[in-house]
């Protein structure tokens, strides 16, 4: 199975095998963008829907950070409040 580099410009992403060098060049020419990711794929299309599907996982990773950046102050100041109220009463 071949390996596959992914170019994008805007939110059209194009597929390639990694030893087409010469259409690599060309579309880096109009603009796109290389991608870090490359994955293994029989064709083209599988490598699309696996880089569409690390995208996604990414977008997923990013919000559950996001969230659970949120939340942990939060439950930090609401333990130091349930300490100090515990403290106080002594």
């Amino acid at each position: 199975m071949p390996d596959y580099c992914f170019y994008t410009q805007g939110k059209q992403t194009v597929a390639l095998a990694r030893s087409d060098v010469n259409r690599a060049t060309e579309l880096l020419a109009q603009g796109y963008k290389k991608e870090d990711e490359e994955v293994h794929a029989a064709n083209e299309k599988q490598a699309a829907a696996r880089f569409a599907d690390i995208r996604k996982e990414n977008a997923i990773d990013r919000h559950n950070f996001l969230a659970g950046a949120g939340t942990m102050p939060l439950i930090g100041v609401l333990t130091a409040l349930a300490a100090f109220l515990f403290w106080r009463k002594k």
